[in-house]
């Protein structure tokens, strides 16, 4: 096994490593809330990277790592960027927060209060 010092480096190994075998690969991630630990290893069970690290300035690169592995997992290519769309109207805050949104009730989250049943005499 071997640990790559840089995130890049990381980064590249894995992606290759994955278009090399694709249905031999496997994505590991192992988090030490105790210890502030991330560390991530991929394989094909002849080559084993291994990146870890105790900074949480790598969560975002970790997040978009995870979002292109699980593109090419799911055989899709990266959307492009759309530009917003200038014919609709945007939604002030006010109007978006009167509009219920399906399957909820006027009662947010279920923070309504149960009734106590009386208690039965005997």
């Amino acid at each position: 096994m071997v640990y790559i010092s840089s995130w890049q480096e990381f980064q590249e190994a894995a992606e290759a490593l994955y278009e090399k075998a694709p249905t031999r690969a496997r994505y590991c991630v192992k988090w030490r809330a105790s210890e502030g630990k991330l560390v991530l290893k991929i394989t094909d069970n002849t080559t084993c990277i291994k990146f870890k690290t105790y900074s949480s300035i790598y969560l975002n690169r970790f997040e978009a790592l995870n979002l292109s592995l699980m593109q090419k997992m799911q055989n899709q290519r990266p959307k492009p960027a759309s530009a917003p769309d200038v014919k609709s109207e945007p939604v002030d805050a006010a109007a978006r927060e009167a509009t219920p949104t399906p399957g909820t009730s006027g009662v947010a989250g279920g923070a309504g209060v149960k009734k106590k049943k009386p208690k039965k005499k005997k």
